[in-house]
C-alpha cells in the first residue's frame, strides 16, 4: 500500500498541473491576448467554467499527503509555512479577481483586478515549483524529522529554477489552450504568443530535466520519464511553429505531466531529502500511516476517483466550444430605443379679440 499511495499522490499532483497549468497560463496571458475589455473577458471565460474544479486537485493532493504520509505532510508544511501562506494569498486573489472584475463598469476597477489576476496566476506555479524542487534538492531536517532552517533556505538555485520552469510551461500550455478556445484575432494573437514562448520553454525544460537528473544522482542515463519530457517539449515547439494547435496542446500536456512525474520518480523512495544528513531523509516508509488506514483510503479512492474523472470529462465536453469577443461586446442601441424627436411647436392662431 505504501508505494501505491506514493504513486497516487504523484498522479494527483500531475493531474493538478495538467488541468490548472493552462488555467495559470490563461490568467497570465489574458491581458496580452486581449486588447480590449471584451477580448479580456473572452479569454477569462475560456476557463470560467473549469478553473475552480481544476483547483480541487490541489486540495485532494494535500489531503492525500496528510492521510497517507502524515510525517511528510507535517515536516513539509512546517518548512513551507510562509511560502504556503503566500500561495494561499495568490490563489485567493486569483479567485476573487474572476468574480469581482465585472462587478463595476469602470476601467480602473477592471484593470486593477486584471493585474491581480496576472500576479496570482504567476505566483502560484512559481511557489509550488519552488516547494517541489526543494523536496528533491534537500532542506535542513534533523533526526526528529523537524525542519531546522528558515524561509531563505527554500530559495535554492535548483528550487527557484524549478519554479521558473513551471511558470514557462504554464505560459505555453495556456497559449496553446487559447489557440483552441478563441476565434479570429485573439486566436492569431495567442498563436503569436505561443511562438515567442515556445523556444524559451523548450530550453528551460531541457535544462531542468538535466539538472533534476544530476541532483537525483541515480544513474548516468536519463530514465524514461525524463526522456519523455525532453521529447515532448521539442515536439511542442515544432508543433507550435507548424501551427498544429490540437497536437501542440497535447504536447504541452505531456511536457508538464512528465516534468512533475520526473520529480517524483527521482525522489522515490524519499519524500523529502535532508541536507543535514542522508540518514535523516524522510522516506515513504518512515512517514507512512498504518496499514489499515491505507487500506480504507484505497477503497475510497478506487470508488470515488473514477466518478471525479467522469464528472470532469463531462464538464470539458459540455464547455468545449470556442469563445469569441462578440459575445461580450455591449449590444448596439436599437432604433426603437432612440429618443423620439420633440415635435415642432405650431404657431398660435391670431386672436379675434381686440387688443390681444
Amino acid at each position: 500500500m505504501v508505494p501505491f499511495w506514493f504513486i497516487v499522490i504523484a498522479i494527483l499532483w500531475t493531474g493538478f498541473f495538467i488541468l490548472e497549468g493552462f488555467d495559470f497560463g490563461v490568467g497570465m496571458l489574458h491581458s496580452a491576448v486581449g486588447r480590449d475589455d471584451a477580448e479580456r473577458r473572452a479569454a477569462i471565460n475560456t476557463i470560467g467554467p473549469l478553473w475552480d474544479g481544476n483547483e480541487v486537485w490541489l486540495i485532494v493532493a494535500g489531503a492525500a499527503m496528510f492521510a497517507a504520509f502524515p510525517g511528510w505532510y507535517a515536516t513539509m508544511f512546517s518548512a513551507y509555512n510562509l511560502a504556503l501562506v503566500l500561495l494561499l494569498a495568490a490563489l485567493i486573489v486569483r479567485g476573487v479577481a474572476f468574480e469581482y472584475r465585472g462587478k463595476r463598469d469602470a476601467a480602473r476597477w477592471r484593470r486593477t483586478w486584471d493585474v491581480l489576476l496576472t500576479a496570482g496566476s504567476l505566483l502560484a506555479p512559481l511557489l509550488i515549483g519552488v516547494a517541489l524542487g526543494g523536496l528533491l534538492h534537500g532542506l535542513p531536517i534533523n533526526s526528529a524529522q523537524n525542519f531546522t532552517g528558515s524561509f531563505w533556505d527554500l530559495l535554492q538555485p535548483y528550487a527557484l529554477f524549478t519554479g521558473v520552469t513551471l511558470v514557462l510551461i504554464c505560459l505555453l500550455h495556456g497559449a496553446t489552450f487559447l489557440c483552441l478556445k478563441t476565434t479570429d484575432a485573439m486566436r492569431e494573437r495567442s498563436w503569436q504568443v505561443a511562438r515567442r514562448i515556445a523556444p524559451v520553454t523548450g530550453a528551460a525544460v531541457i535544462a531542468f530535466i538535466i539538472w533534476t537528473h544530476v541532483t537525483a544522482g541515480t544513474t548516468f542515463f536519463l530514465n524514461v520519464i525524463e526522456l519523455l519530457a525532453i521529447l515532448a517539449v521539442i515536439a511542442a515547439v515544432m508543433l507550435v511553429y507548424a501551427h498544429r494547435e490540437g497536437f501542440a496542446f497535447a504536447a504541452t500536456t505531456v511536457t508538464i505531466a512528465s516534468c512533475i512525474l520526473a520529480l517524483f520518480v527521482d525522489l522515490y523512495p524519499n519524500v523529502m531529502v535532508s541536507s543535514t544528513s542522508k540518514a535523516y531523509n524522510l522516506t515513504v516508509h518512515n512517514t507512512a500511516s498504518p496499514g489499515y488506514s491505507l487500506k480504507v483510503m484505497t477503497v475510497v479512492v478506487i470508488i470515488l476517483l473514477p466518478v471525479v474523472l467522469a464528472y470532469q470529462t463531462w464538464t470539458y465536453y459540455v464547455f468545449r466550444r470556442r469563445v469569441s469577443k462578440q459575445e461580450f461586446q455591449p449590444p448596439a442601441p436599437s432604433p426603437e430605443a432612440a429618443p423620439a424627436a420633440e415635435p415642432t411647436p405650431r404657431p398660435a392662431a391670431p386672436s379675434s379679440r381686440p387688443g390681444s
